[in-house]
């Protein structure tokens, strides 16, 4: 029999790969929706939907499939999941139609719901001064959207955009077979609640978990949506082709997933507000910066007329783009230090719901990223909506977390 601790980390680097190669499919429009947007002519809101719409569906569905993973297990729904998803990416190269790759997308997005079955099954194979550490590093599985900016690229490349899908659900096949294979159950993880879905649902009535929600919709939300937006991004604004545009893509992809683990030991090691609140004020400032679109402009002077241009390069702009995605890897990981610390009975139904705003965030983003593109005609007019729901995050923390820490410190100055 595998000891415990054999298990503890069979189960991790099983689910870890698993989630990397669901969120590797999540994303896939990312790259397989610029040749598409070509073939079909679309306009950028209609990008903007496409590549959005597999990020709904794996939304909606996190709720149920978290409360479904506290009842039977994570090892039988996430196996089941990754199944089920199979044939939906094969059939996708079949797809000629705008709303016939709308509704596969839905179909595919599926994949999405796999953060919150991971999420409770790992961190109860571990103590609860690990699972910060445990759930980070099962989190840094979103570098499968990394990983979908270096692969499909090539795939393209040499069989055109209706290779990927056949490519993908081979990939996703054989992981799933190796997930149900590595891993393991222990029937004690079960939560055995009678609740029904309504009153787990409640639980988006706690005030808490209402605040999480918002964190996660910025830091979760926000790297889903850059991450779908920024190969486009690159070719629009940079000129770059497909190929280049996804690697650089991926320097924010990347951070943006592997680091996620080590949001996880800055949480467990200095607490989930601390590391919240450096993320959020990171962020508010890359934002800013990232912002300012390229602007030329003239002054007149005592010399005549002299002209200006303000604007960030690939250069600097890429690596403004990497610290975000490091801040945004930390900060993934320490609002699920919240959840559990708060919640250690609820986990999964509680992830399942912060989960589903994070990822309604990552839905509604591109979408508006889309339209304001549209309408404005400038690019950086997402990192402008970008920061400010960085500022609403900044002003709820401050609020919230204010009269505890004014309690605290009184009670420490009474004891002292």
């Amino acid at each position: 029999m595998a000891s415990l601790r054999f298990k503890q980390y069979a189960v991790l680097a099983s689910s870890t790969i698993a989630f990397t190669i669901c969120f590797m499919i999540w994303m896939m429009f990312a790259v397989l929706g610029i040749p598409i947007k070509q073939h079909l002519g679309l306009n950028e809101t209609e990008f903007g939907i496409l590549a959005a719409t597999p990020v709904l569906s794996g939304s909606l569905v996190r709720v149920p499939l978290g409360i479904w993973t506290d009842r039977f297990g994570g090892r039988i729904v996430l196996f089941v999941l990754m199944l089920t998803c199979v044939p939906f990416i094969f059939i996708m190269q079949y797809a000629t139609a705008y709303w016939q790759f709308l509704a596969i997308g839905l179909l595919v997005g599926l994949a999405g719901g796999a953060f919150s079955v991971g999420t409770p099954y790992v961190a109860r194979w571990f103590k609860p001064e690990q699972q910060g550490m445990a759930m980070g590093v099962f989190g840094a599985g979103n570098a499968g959207s990394s990983l979908t900016k270096l692969v499909a690229p090539g795939i393209i490349a040499i069989g055109g955009w209706q290779l990927v899908p056949s490519v993908y659900a081979g990939i996703m096949l054989v992981t799933a077979i190796l997930f149900w294979l590595f891993s393991y159950q222990d029937t004690a993880h079960l939560v055995r609640s009678k609740a029904s879905l309504g009153a787990q649902l409640a639980l988006m009535k706690n005030p808490a978990v209402l605040r999480y929600c918002q964190y996660y919709s910025v830091v979760f939300g926000g790297y889903v949506a850059l991450a779908l937006w920024m190969t486009k991004y690159y070719v629009g604004e940079y000129g770059f082709d497909i190929k280049h545009a996804a690697f650089l893509a991926a320097c924010f992809s990347l951070p943006g997933g592997v680091l996620r683990a080590m949001g996880g030991w800055l949480s467990d090691r200095f607490g989930p507000y601390k590391v919240t609140w450096g993320v959020m004020w990171t962020c508010w400032v890359a934002f800013f910066i990232l912002s300012y679109p390229q602007t030329d402009f003239s002054i007149t002077t005592t010399h005549g007329v002299q002209s200006f241009h303000i604007g960030l390069s690939v250069v600097p702009f890429t690596l403004m783009l990497f610290g975000v995605g490091i801040a945004m890897a930390i900060g993934k990981a320490s609002v699920f230090k919240f959840i559990a610390n708060e919640f250690p009975d609820n986990i999964g139904a509680v992830s399942g719901v912060v989960g589903l705003a994070g990822g309604m965030g990552g839905f509604l983003l591109p979408i508006l990223f889309g339209v304001l593109l549209d309408v404005t005609g400038v690019r950086s007019s997402a990192f402008m909506l970008l920061y400010g729901t960085v500022c609403v995050s900044l002003v709820w923390m401050h609020f919230s977390f204010k009269p505890a820490q004014g309690k605290a410190a009184l009670a420490a100055s009474k004891a002292g």
